[in-house]
């Protein structure tokens, strides 16, 4: 047995959001190697259907018995519409939802306050809070039903600490960690479980959707250093979930091991 037991995970059913790319699609694949159904909950239907093809070539490598469901919904987080219509969404042999991750969120732009456009501010808070808001009232619900789950909230460590150029991306994850850490109280007296993962650098597509796909600028971010990728908080987010039932991971702050904090890293002298 590996020192990584990810055995509780066999059989059961996850939902990820955001899980066309980067942390949500690496994780979508990892949960599907340790025998779980997976939901993949993303905008663009035809990447998460490449996603599931990953996830199905993962659980059949595995060699387990357990799990290898798939199902893909295509949904916009930020839409109130759309996510009340997720449960009808989701196959029936899979409405029996385990755990829920909450990772669809995004950064755009690196303006100082009062050169932001609307729009922006709009859209970060829309998916980013109030589309993981709503997503989570909707399970809340059901595992309270079932007496049982884990809500597990990506959140960053712009929610611990605000920087220049990010006043409203760190508003979000700010507002997520305050969302996540009052709901967790307010389940105590349950045995549902609520998880918040708080990623430092990761080089993803994530970062360039916030240099607006200037792939350039967002290489510039980790230049000297080695920045985390996807698989390693997803291996995070699995072993959080992979914990006995009576173990509650609150917060797990990850940082590649060159930074210190939100603007705190160490870059290497050029060659």
């Amino acid at each position: 047995m590996p020192v990584f037991d990810a055995s509780r995970l066999a059989g059961k059913t996850v939902i990820v959001t955001g899980a066309s790319a980067g942390i949500g699609a690496a994780t979508a694949v990892l949960f599907a190697k340790g025998g779980s159904n997976v939901i993949l909950v993303a905008r663009r239907k035809d990447v998460i259907d490449a996603v599931a093809q990953q996830c199905a070539a993962a659980h059949k490598e595995s060699g387990l018995s357990q799990g290898g469901k798939f199902a893909t919904v295509q949904l916009d987080v930020s839409d109130k519409t759309s996510v009340a219509s997720l449960w009808d969404k989701i196959p029936q042999d899979l409405k029996d939802v385990d755990v829920l991750v909450n990772n669809a969120g995004y950064v755009l732009g690196v303006e100082h306050v009062g050169t932001i456009k609307d729009e922006d501010i709009e859209g970060m808070f829309a998916t980013n809070v109030l589309g993981l808001i709503s997503v989570t009232q909707l399970l809340v619900r059901h595992f309270k039903e079932k007496k049982a789950g884990h809500i597990i909230n990506l959140g960053s460590i712009a929610g611990r600490e605000p920087y220049a150029g990010g006043s409203i991306y760190t508003a979000t994850k700010h507002a997520v960690h305050a969302f996540t850490a009052s709901m967790m109280r307010e389940l105590v007296n349950t045995p549902i479980r609520v998880t918040e993962i708080q990623p430092g650098m990761v080089e993803t597509e994530f970062s360039i959707v916030r240099f607006r796909g200037d792939t350039s600028a967002a290489k510039k971010v980790y230049e000297g250093l080695q920045p985390l990728v996807a698989e390693d908080i997803a291996e995070e987010i699995v072993w959080a979930a992979a914990r006995p039932p009576h173990v509650n991971i609150a917060e797990v702050l990850v940082f590649p091991v060159n930074q210190a904090s939100a603007t705190i890293n160490y870059r290497g002298p050029k060659a």
